[in-house]
């Protein structure tokens, strides 16, 4: 059978253009997983909806997970010029991600084996996370192309905020101080993230660059909220909060129901809409989310609590445009890719002052920052806006003017001139050991 792949594939063969197909890792989570789902966030929609734009470019994309279904094919078009490639890498189910590491020396040989098989080479291996990032370290020798790494959120930024319980492991920690060095290029999300790995590994200020994640504008748009709650079959009159986003500590999700709690006594009775998590066949919470339930419960909140579980992501800007206002009550959050799209389609944030969110909000024109783990913070900011309706209707505006910035054009633009360089960098410094070896 004739591979899909046209071009040269020889190894070290050269062409005039610099970049002929991508590879992008991500092994603990894949691309196309609903978000909310088990480990299945931002970064998912991240790493899906960026080659997504990068193919719109001209810049073919391989996207790289572990198979966890056995069922599933090999090889799957996402969209023109993007592949999912599932690799046979451990047993086909979900292992946890803290048990994964021992596995990426077979995934990085499958995935050679894949390449090989296919007759096709890698200009580029973008990695997304820790895990991944270790895979296409592994890989380098394999595709001997540069290595762009992405941590969407480090332990050491986790671990400073997180309960004991909660902590990331030594041994990320470890691999993320040694992938520092070894990557030829990172990404930071928002600049403390850049400062802090510039400032802490003492790395060269130019392997770091900062690029925020996108949204796209042409799905997260503004629209009508009576229509969205009718769609949605929502007949409740209250106003609504809403919370979307995976069931994990890191989240804030206990910090978002004690301020539920406190709002009658604020003057706001509002409803809260939660989205992420499972529900089982009879559509009860399950897992995680059975816990959100019972906490919700013994906090006397249940019956303003809607637990839905988690939805497409193409079906999330109804729900955008049916709230009032949007809660981000992370802990730590690089980027915030909630709240941006909350924004696109209109709706004021509340949101914590962490991380990259106090970069993606711009503060009393598109929503509100609050301090994180402040029940009493958030409270008073959901109250502000759902009790003001001309401040809503300004912050509205704000935020899909706030927004803008973050079209996936001009975002994956970036993404792509960083693979331009690194991939001419990194062939001139083949070009000189060649010479060096004469």
């Amino acid at each position: 059978m004739p591979s899909a792949y046209a071009g040269p594939s020889v190894f070290g063969y050269e062409t005039d253009r610099p970049l002929r197909r991508a590879a992008s890792i991500c092994v603990h989570t894949s691309p196309v997983a609903s978000i909310g789902q088990r480990d299945a966030g931002g970064m998912n929609v991240y790493v899906r909806e960026l080659a997504h734009e990068l193919a719109h470019q001209g810049l073919p994309v391989d996207l790289f997970t572990r198979r966890t279904d056995p069922e599933t094919p090999e090889t799957l078009e996402v969209f023109p010029g993007v592949n999912l490639v599932s690799i046979a890498a451990g047993p086909p189910e979900h292992v946890p991600k803290n048990e994964l590491f021992p596995i990426l020396p077979e995934f990085a040989a499958q995935a050679a084996l894949y390449s090989l098989r296919e007759g096709v080479r890698y200009d580029i291996i973008h990695a997304h996370y820790w895990l991944s990032g270790w895979a296409a370290h592994l890989l380098k020798r394999y595709w001997d192309a540069p290595h762009l790494l992405m941590f969407h959120t480090t332990a050491h930024m986790k671990n400073a905020v997180a309960a004991t319980a909660d902590r990331e492991t030594p041994l990320r920690l470890d691999i993320e101080r040694r992938l520092i060095d070894l990557a030829d290029g990172l990404v930071a999300a928002n600049p403390d993230e850049r400062a802090d790995l510039i400032w802490r590994q003492r790395i060269p200020t130019d392997k770091v660059c900062t690029v925020p994640p996108g949204i796209d504008l042409t799905i997260f748009t503004p629209g009508d909220q009576p229509t969205s709650r009718n769609q949605l079959g929502i007949d409740d009159c209250r106003p609504m909060v809403l919370f979307v986003g995976r069931i994990d500590p890191i989240k804030g999700i206990d910090t978002l129901l004690r301020a539920i709690e406190l709002l009658p006594g604020l003057g706001t009775d509002a409803m809260a809409v939660l989205v992420g998590g499972d529900l089982d066949a009879a559509g009860h919470p399950d897992g995680p989310l059975a816990r959100i339930a019972a906490d919700a419960e013994t906090a006397g909140i249940r019956d303003r609590i809607h637990l839905i579980g988690s939805v497409p992501h193409h079906e999330l800007p109804m729900l955008y445009r049916a709230a009032d206002v949007v809660a981000v009550p992370s802990r730590y959050e690089s980027f915030g890719l909630t709240a941006v799209e909350a924004m696109a389609c209109g709706t004021p944030v509340v949101a914590s002052r962490a991380g990259g969110l106090r970069f993606s909000v711009d503060e009393g024109e598109a929503g509100l920052l609050v301090p994180h783990s402040d029940p009493a913070a958030l409270a008073a900011g959901l109250h502000q806006i759902l009790s003001d309706v001309d401040l809503r209707r300004r912050l509205s505006e704000g935020a899909i003017a706030a927004a803008s910035r973050f079209a996936w054009p001009t975002v994956a633009s970036s993404i792509l001139h960083m693979y331009e360089r690194l991939a001419e960098g990194y062939r001139a410094d083949l070009c000189c050991d060649d010479e060096i070896l004469a």
